[in-house]
């Protein structure tokens, strides 16, 4: 996240931190492999989990690096981390500016966060404190739209973004044209869901998305009874009733070109 950080999530996520932890899905098992194979994450590896949010990604590093540190700018966010994963050494930074020696990180992991940042100066700075031949991960997982009651849910939040950086627009992956930083090596995908309520997995975690929790209060209560009629409009089920919401997960690696 840039030193300027675009309203929605200084906003949203200051306000939404601890909701983001509680109804945020975690990631596949998948990524555990992924991290070792692609990544070649190992017991001895220096790792950065860049804008870390709540640590919702941190459980797949923990077991892969001998030595993590995860960066997060806004406070509330960082907080809600500390709470969770009070042994995780923390720096509250900057994407464009961190406090780290250069050549000294094996790997980078950004998980459901890069759009936020994606401009030439972050890149130029993950590239300075990667080591050579080091490794950029990108990590997203994305609603299922293919599934109707889901892509009616996105049809709902679309005209709810505005200027919004969101992966789906592909906006994200222009930094990486006309640049000798990075080579993409590998992309991977993955299907998974989350089960629970509703109203825990459905409508609270979309009034966690970042444009929606910088809303007024009572126009998220609104946004959430729409969402909770959406549902039961092609399910039938009501928002205590257990749902199961299917997300495909977009593993990106890249790797740093030597200067």
């Amino acid at each position: 996240m840039t030193q300027l950080l675009h309203p929605a999530a200084q906003h949203g996520f200051s306000a939404a931190a601890e909701l983001y932890q509680q109804v945020r899905p975690s990631y596949p098992q998948e990524i555990h492999a992924w991290l070792t194979e692609q990544l070649h994450l190992n017991a001895n590896s220096r790792v950065i989990d860049l804008a870390s949010g709540t640590g919702k990604f941190l459980p797949y590093l923990i077991p892969h690096s001998g030595q993590l540190t995860a960066i997060e700018p806004v406070t509330e966010m960082l907080a809600q981390l500390k709470l969770a994963y009070p042994l995780v050494e923390t720096l509250q930074a900057f994407s464009d500016h961190m406090p780290l020696p250069s050549q000294s990180i094996d790997a980078v992991l950004s998980a459901q966060a890069f759009h936020w940042f994606a401009n030439l100066d972050s890149l130029k700075e993950i590239h300075r404190v990667l080591k050579p031949q080091g490794h950029l991960g990108l990590v997203w997982n994305q609603r299922d739209t293919q599934v109707d009651w889901v892509n009616a849910l996105a049809e709902r939040l679309a005209p709810l973004e505005e200027d919004t950086p969101r992966y789906h627009s592909g906006l994200w992956k222009k930094v990486f044209e006309h640049q000798h930083l990075f080579q993409l090596k590998s992309l991977h995908q993955f299907a998974q869901q989350q089960t629970g309520t509703v109203e825990q997995v459905v409508s609270k975690r979309l009034l966690s998305t970042s444009f929606i929790a910088a809303m007024p209060l009572e126009q998220q209560q609104d946004l959430k009874h729409q969402f909770e009629q959406i549902v039961l409009q092609y399910t039938g089920k009501q928002p205590q009733d257990e749902i199961s919401f299917p997300y495909i997960t977009y593993a990106y690696h890249f790797q740093k070109i030597a200067e």
